[in-house]
């Protein structure tokens, strides 16, 4: 069965990946600054086992609809303006 019509609003995606904390909570911030609702995702078991977080990295994750918008965000440089 195909997709409904709001699909993609519900739809959840990773739009960067990273290996720090601090690198993702300030893309997140960044992202937040623009109104993107966006979440961290890691696989580090709560916090308990920070190395797993090196395996998956930091998935910085938004919804669909959203994720042209993110990209252009988190890969803006001032230079380029």
């Amino acid at each position: 069965m195909p997709p409904g019509p709001d699909a993609n609003d519900t739809e959840i995606v990773t739009v960067h990946t990273f290996t720090t904390e601090s690198e993702a909570s300030l893309a997140k911030g960044a992202l937040e600054a623009f109104g993107i609702h966006c979440m961290i995702a890691h696989d580090d078991c709560g916090g308990q086992r920070p190395h797993l977080a090196f395996t998956g990295g930091l998935r910085l994750k938004v919804r669909a609809v959203d994720a042209q918008r993110a990209t252009e965000v988190l890969n803006y440089r001032p230079e380029d303006a």
